[in-house]
């Protein structure tokens, strides 16, 4: 499945205007499950941190929530870090058109690589550790790179379908994957293992949620794939489904879920 082609071409339109940009983030606020529950996750950790904190965006794509981030407090500094470097340089030259360069620096960074000792009250990391084989050394590194009582929080798929994987013969809907979901406790033990003292695990992404993720996003990427002419469709297949996805959401976040395809992780130093 040609996800990452997609992403790519999405990024490449929306970055010729700061109106489209910010159009963008936005739906995908209103679209994706994930951004939900991070974006509630943030809004306690603000109320914990203050309104003074440096922060560090692990694996920052388009800059949707570094953006996000930004606006929760000026008093947040904010390090938005990604391995590729085109994305680095589109973030980087939004950032500044909004004037937002003050607060807000992109770097492209390698994680299995990247430490800055004790520099940060909060690191966020939103699907990106499902593309990491090395995940033990980034869980480390984070560790390393945290303040004392700072926090980490982590989005992931789990391994209960989290990558659209439910037998052993089936592949990852997203190729770009190099596992199929974490355990919810095994990611809770690496995490400890490098140097967290208190880790919490919720599933996202129950019955809900793995509902509205086909509606809403495995439905038109296959769709996509098969034609580009659906490019012109897809905001009339959004007018038509988005409520009953939006209904899903609203479901999924206020319920508790004893399975879910999806992992909501925070740990405290």
């Amino acid at each position: 499945m040609k996800y990452d082609l997609i992403k790519t071409r999405l990024g490449s339109f929306i970055g010729k205007s700061v109106f489209f940009r910010i159009l963008f983030y936005k739906l995908l606020d209103l679209l994706l499950l994930r951004a939900w529950y991070i974006r509630r996750e943030l809004r306690k950790s603000r109320s914990e941190l203050g309104t003074v904190a440096n922060v560090l965006d692990a694996g920052s794509g388009f800059g949707q929530y570094t953006y996000f981030l930004a606006g929760l407090s000026e008093g947040w500094k904010v390090k938005a870090i990604d391995i590729k470097a085109e994305q680095i340089e589109d973030c980087t030259g939004f950032f500044h058109k909004i004037n937002k360069d003050g607060q807000v620096l992109f770097e492209t960074a390698d994680l299995t690589q990247f430490v800055e000792k004790e520099s940060y009250d909060l690191i966020l990391c939103v699907d990106v550790m499902e593309h990491i084989r090395d995940d033990v050394q980034v869980f480390r590194n984070f560790a390393l790179s945290t303040k004392e009582k700072g926090i980490l929080l982590i989005s992931t798929p789990s391994d209960l379908g989290g990558s659209d994987v439910h037998d052993d013969q089936d592949e990852s809907f997203i190729e770009e994957h190099v596992r199929n979901g974490y355990n919810i406790n095994d990611i809770k033990d690496k995490i400890r293992e490098a140097g967290y003292s208190d880790v919490s695990a919720t599933y996202s992404y129950g019955w809900p949620g793995k509902l509205s993720w086909k509606i809403s996003m495995k439905v038109p990427v296959i769709l996509l794939n098969t034609s580009k002419l659906f490019f012109l469709l897809l905001p009339v297949y959004y007018l038509l489904m988005y409520p009953l996805a939006f209904i899903l959401n609203l479901l999924d976040i206020n319920l508790e879920h004893q399975a879910g395809t999806g992992l909501i992780v925070k740990a405290v130093k």
